[in-house]
């Protein structure tokens, strides 16, 4: 069984039945492979018929605490309940009630927010809207959700004897405009955007990827694993980052910097600094 699932209105943090460390590792993983996916929510912690100590519950809440979860209901046997009690949460005996009733009564109570959308985030809608209709197109017609890149081989008669030395082909397609949601730009070498890449918007490159302009949608440089490629954007906001095999989840949340911004591989992670700042 899964240590973190969806409950109702919240999460239920599953003990039972296991080691705590083993659990609290487990959970530890799946919190961090999303960062700021979770902020805000409630969650139970389900002990079943184990047991857990007060310092286990006190670290149990500083890791929900770092990830933005909120802690509120102890599920468990009676033994617990002072336990519960001392932590300030909800104590629920686990063949009454699973905490779910109340995790959706305790939402209920709280302040709707009002979501206030700036000009810029208005005019982006038909860009989303662009990149669903797209993905809706290619599922009816038996395609993926998202396009499977195939650069073509060159035919057997092109290849060299092996005993000739092979130049690697170089190219690089220059695309001038914006790109907007649901359109996609695959080349086997170089691209150069003169124009923005809006959400939904796709580049992936056997090479180095350039945008005169913003990059706010998915940016995949050296495709078939060249760990050298760059990715390089005026206006850095991209909302998904790749470079070869690896991946940057989150490269829209980096703090703007003004001015040219390059993304690059450093010690097996994808780094991100002002052009002319990173290393060669």
């Amino acid at each position: 069984m899964a240590v973190l699932r969806g409950k109702g209105m919240g999460l239920e943090i599953a003990l039972g039945g296991r080691d705590f460390e083993d659990a609290l590792a487990e959970l530890q993983g799946k919190l961090d492979e999303r960062p700021g996916f979770y902020t805000g929510a409630s969650a139970v912690a389900s002990v079943g018929d184990s047991t857990i100590t007060g310092d286990q519950l006190h670290r149990l809440c500083s890791l929900l605490n770092d990830h933005g979860v909120g802690l509120e209901v102890l599920s468990g046997l009676e033994h617990l309940e002072p336990l519960a009690q001392a932590a300030g949460l909800r104590f629920v005996h686990r063949a009454d009630d699973d905490g779910g009733e109340e995790l959706a009564r305790r939402r209920a109570l709280r302040p709707k927010r009002e979501v206030q959308l700036s000009d810029a985030a208005r005019s982006l809608v038909a860009d989303f809207a662009g990149a669903r209709a797209d993905i809706a197109t290619r599922r009816r017609s038996g395609e993926t959700s998202v396009r499977r890149v195939v650069f073509a081989q060159p035919p057997p008669s092109a290849l060299p004897a092996p005993d000739e030395p092979s130049e690697p082909v170089e190219g690089t397609l220059y695309h001038v405009g914006t790109l907007r949601g649901g359109q996609a730009l695959h080349h086997d070498g170089n691209i150069v955007v003169v124009g923005d890449v809006n959400p939904g918007a796709e580049l992936v490159a056997t090479g180095d990827i350039v945008v005169f302009g913003a990059l706010r949608g998915v940016a995949h440089a050296g495709a078939q694993g060249d760990a050298e490629a760059r990715v390089h954007a005026v206006d850095f906001a991209p909302t998904q980052l790749r470079i070869a095999a690896c991946i940057a989840a989150e490269a829209a949340g980096e703090a703007r910097i003004a001015g040219v911004q390059t993304a690059f591989i450093r010690d097996g992670r994808i780094a991100i600094s002002p052009r002319g700042t990173a290393q060669q």
